[in-house]
């Protein structure tokens, strides 16, 4: 081994869902909304001053940041903007999660969390789901550098009550308590009047799924101005010019659009549901999902993974985990179009 190579920081990357090079593919694997963005996102693109492109973009990232809290009520001072939330989040660890004590965050859970941790050193615990795959809200009493959960979990979709949230901050009010909300806009209840009552709270969501933004990378956090504060401290040591401004005017457009918003995710929600229920009548096993994916178990004596390749070999695509051992026997669907779930549904009637 080369010198050099003993300063390397090694570490084991985040493995994204697959993007098919190929046509005619439904795609389900990567929780993509399934209908395009609002139709004011299309005018921003054709109305926008190209020229513009030779300046610098605005670093605060202004008329997002204010149009993201005029949407929710809030003052422009509780919002930060990255460059989807995972980005946030990152910057989120870089920031507050400098503890010599783990952090806390499900053993089954959106697995970038992991990845951040060992790559900035951070010393993590993975807290046990129960056999329901629920968040036990009691096991998070421990002594911690910090907390972060998604709601509704991924990749199992189970949603947590408002008030396990509230517990679970009221015993961690001496470190960062992080609600990931990526999904949260399929029928959960936001955390985010939680950051008007403790000052130790950041809800963090996307423009990537019920905005349908998700090949444009844009997300936020919402918390208390001085949380705000140190995370663009850091941002602005790192790098100033992180959203672009194609990106700043096509996302103000999205927020903008309420109608179409509850249109398009109401949709989602709709054929979420019948996809349950024709799931359930085939024989599988899933918690009841308040994303846009359903976690699904086939029925027994079905092989899973061969059972994914058979899709996929159809042109379908779903998610498979090969860890941790607890889910290798589960499919992530994603929510797709009515038609696109149609197509699944009789899929899976014609192996089964």
């Amino acid at each position: 081994m080369k010198i050099w190579e003993e300063n390397v920081r090694k570490v084991v990357p985040y493995t994204p869902g697959e993007q098919p090079k190929t046509d005619g593919v439904i795609k389900l694997n990567t929780n993509e909304n399934p209908y395009p963005p609002a139709p004011g996102v299309a005018k921003a693109l054709r109305e926008f001053d190209v020229d513009g492109l030779r300046l610098y973009p605005d670093p605060t990232v202004g008329s997002l940041v204010e149009a993201i809290a005029d949407n929710y009520g809030l003052d422009k001072s509780r919002v930060f903007v990255g460059v989807g939330s995972d980005d946030v989040l990152a910057m989120i660890f870089m920031t507050f999660f400098n503890s010599k004590k783990p952090i806390l965050f499900p053993d089954i859970t959106y697995s970038f969390y992991d990845v951040w941790s060992d790559m900035l050193r951070i010393p993590y615990e993975q807290v046990k789901l129960d056999d329901d795959f629920g968040i036990v809200h009691e096991d998070y009493y421990k002594d911690n550098g910090g907390v972060i959960f998604p709601n509704p979990n991924a990749p199992t979709g189970r949603l947590m009550s408002l008030s396990d949230i509230e517990d679970i901050i009221k015993h961690n009010q001496d470190v960062i308590v992080v609600v990931d909300e990526a999904y949260i806009d399929f029928g959960g209840e936001s955390a985010r009047p939680l950051i008007d009552k403790y000052d130790n709270v950041i809800v963090v969501q996307t423009f990537s799924k019920s905005r349908s933004l998700a090949g444009s990378r844009v997300g936020f956090a919402m918390a208390d101005p001085q949380l705000i504060k140190y995370l663009n401290d850091v941002k602005y040591s790192f790098n100033s010019y992180t959203i672009d401004r194609i990106t700043i005017e096509t996302a103000t457009a999205a927020i903008k659009d309420k109608e179409y918003f509850e249109e398009t995710t109401q949709k989602v929600i709709e054929v979420r549901e019948w996809t349950q229920k024709e799931l359930r009548r085939l024989g599988f096993t899933f918690c009841d999902s308040k994303s846009n994916f359903i976690f699904a178990k086939p029925p027994e004596g079905i092989d899973t993974i061969k059972l994914f390749e058979n899709l996929k070999a159809d042109k379908i695509y779903v998610r498979h985990f090969n860890s941790p051992e607890r889910i290798k026997d589960y499919l992530r669907i994603s929510i797709g179009t009515d038609e696109q779930m149609r197509i699944l549904i009789k899929k899976l009637e014609n192996y089964l």
